[in-house]
């Protein structure tokens, strides 16, 4: 009896040190890098809810067109970017304000972001394609709304600080945000409309593309908002020209002075602007403040979709429809896409197509204020202007969500080579409509001529919008639906392409024909009466164009009676070249056949 007490508290005592060498672990563990253990399961758990492998997957009775709202969410955030142009002038005019003083950004410089953030997305989907397929379509968005949001913050720091290298840094990383967030849905959105492709493609990517009809209003109003007049110094003033720029005494020091004309304050969105001098760095155009904020906006729109977005079961099929039998494999896997010629002739027929659209959108503001406001003060004002570029944001949309549903009652192919035929007239067109309302903009028939040219460039616009929309469906007829994610990444470094090429084409024909323009103008004018304008001579009119003191509108003012501003027509040569390149694409367009058999996965 007394043995067995004995072995009862000796076992009890052993339980006790037992349980307190546990409790003494699982505290030393609790304190690892400073986190509690139970609180690290917790968000672990939370992570894995959110974002793990099993919720990217949906039910049976997910209702497929509910994922329609998270994808169009995240591709209108991410369409941002063809709004640009809303911003781009005012970009080349912060510091001078109502012109760009000395130490602004050029215009083309001012552009390019578009071009990199567009490009950067490209590439990086291309890049990104195999590991969305491993993470899931929600980390994957969750990422790149994290990234999108973040680099126009830095973009933000950049113009603030007027930093160029930071705001192209911004750029990229949008870009690579962009190119995280862009496929995902899109592929998750054909998954589960196997029997709708083009619709569900064109519909999300519509979203992408009428991103400039949010974006445009919203940074439009909030620049307005955060914006500060600059000083006005009056129409006279006695100025002292150093390399280029202008001096005036203010407060009893020299400070740098721009000269705004009238047509320069007609292309300008603020009330209170006279013809005349102004300080350099006294106002604010209020983008710095305005891409903070919506860059936060976007980030978190993009990280709300992420949580809703779930692909479809394996094996999905609606109600209704019946796959179409297939002989052989059904999917081309990703690493025999770009053994196949349909891969570059179809790469190279959306560039050359593309790439006329990319241009026009990238200056689409700047570009009509440019062309008619001279002729047209009263009725293409910088509110005008706002509203052109968002119908071209609309012809964009349009043709996204249009041609997408055409192409599921006519084909893909036929859909393409429409597009060819189609483009080639709407650019050669432009330059003659240009010319028939300049030559008489007070005529019965100008403002016809100009609601032409909106229009032929709005529906060029559509094409490009097509391009995009049409191109998923396209990829899933050629290659199969199972891989398209991945191989439409591969796919849209042809977006990279058209949108570095169609700016840069179009900035640099527009700038060799105001070169050519301002040599022109220079042969003509009155040396002496530009010597009392300019402060110098005909002779050292290439230092004041350096310096963006002499510009076309301001040499305008002083040329003898008569003569013709060249202003308008600086996009000619631009809209022949891009009619040549759509000519091109129809040619390698004809050539796309079916996919061979060879190249498709094995069962």
């Amino acid at each position: 009896m007394l043995s067995s007490r004995v072995c009862f508290r000796s076992c009890k005592k052993q339980s006790q040190v037992l349980k307190h060498l546990k409790l003494e672990t699982c505290l030393v563990g609790q304190k690892l890098h400073g986190v509690p253990a139970c609180l690290a399961s917790t968000k672990a758990g939370v992570v894995s809810r959110l974002y793990g492998p099993e919720s990217n997957e949906g039910s049976p009775t997910t209702n497929r067109w509910s994922m329609f709202m998270p994808a169009v969410l995240t591709h209108v955030s991410l369409g941002a970017p063809y709004g640009w142009s809303a911003i781009s002038s005012a970009l080349s005019r912060e510091h001078g304000f109502v012109v760009s003083a000395a130490s602004d950004w050029s215009l083309e410089l001012s552009t390019y972001p578009m071009s990199i953030i567009l490009a950067a997305g490209g590439i990086s989907a291309a890049l990104a394609g195999k590991w969305q397929l491993k993470v899931g379509v929600r980390k994957a968005m969750a990422a790149g709304g994290l990234l999108f949001g973040s680099g126009l913050a830095v973009t933000a720091a950049g113009v603030m600080t007027h930093s160029l290298p930071l705001v192209y840094a911004g750029n990229l990383l949008s870009g690579c945000g962009y190119g995280c967030a862009y496929t995902p849905p899109i592929q998750a959105l054909i998954n589960w409309f196997p029997d709708k492709k083009g619709l569900a493609s064109g519909l999300v990517i519509g979203g992408f593309g009428s991103g400039a009809l949010f974006f445009t209003p919203a940074i439009t109003a909030m620049a307005a908002k955060f914006s500060t007049l600059p000083t006005y110094l009056g129409s006279s003033l006695e100025v002292v020209v150093e390399n280029g720029r202008q001096f005036a005494k203010v407060g009893g020091q020299l400070q740098e002075v721009v000269y705004a004309t009238a047509a320069d304050i007609a292309k300008l969105p603020y009330d209170g602007l006279m013809e005349g001098f102004y300080v350099v760095g006294s106002g604010n155009t209020g983008v710095t403040a305005s891409l903070a904020t919506i860059g936060a906006i976007y980030g978190a729109n993009i990280l709300l979709a992420s949580l809703i977005m779930k692909r479809p079961p394996q094996d999905y099929i609606p109600a209704g429809y019946t796959p179409p039998q297939t002989s052989g494999g059904a999917n081309v896997p990703v690493d025999n896409l770009l053994k196949t010629p349909q891969f570059w002739l179809l790469w190279s027929t959306a560039t050359l197509l593309a790439t006329g659209g990319m241009g026009l959108m990238s200056v689409a503001k700047p570009m009509i204020q440019n062309v008619f406001t001279g002729a047209m003060p009263l009725l293409v004002t910088p509110a005008f202007a706002s509203a052109y570029l968002m119908a071209m944001a609309a012809g964009n949309l349009g043709g996204r969500i249009g041609w997408a549903a055409l192409s599921d009652k006519i084909g893909r192919w036929n859909t393409f080579q429409a597009f060819t035929f189609m483009a080639v007239p709407l650019f050669a067109s432009i330059p003659f409509l240009i010319t028939q309302c300049i030559s008489d903009p007070t005529g019965p028939m100008a403002p016809y001529y100009l609601a032409a040219f909106c229009g032929s460039t709005v529906a060029a616009l559509s094409v490009m919008g097509g391009v995009f929309a049409v191109l998923p469906a396209y990829e899933a007829d050629l290659y199969g639906a199972k891989y398209v994610g991945a191989i439409h990444g591969r796919f849209l470094t042809f977006a990279a392409c058209a949108t570095v090429l169609g700016p840069t084409l179009l900035l640099n024909l527009r700038k060799m024909a105001e070169t050519e323009a301002l040599t022109d103008l220079l042969s003509k004018v009155d040396p002496s009466v530009f010597m009392s304008t300019f402060g110098s001579s005909v002779g050292e009119a290439q230092t004041l164009i350096e310096a963006k003191t002499l510009t076309i509108s301001k040499l305008m003012t002083i040329m003898p009676p008569g003569t013709v501003d060249p202003s308008p027509f600086l996009y000619n040569n631009t809209m022949y070249t891009m009619a040549g390149l759509v000519g091109v694409a129809s040619v390698l367009h004809f050539m796309v056949k079916p996919v061979d058999k060879k190249f498709f996965e094995k069962d």
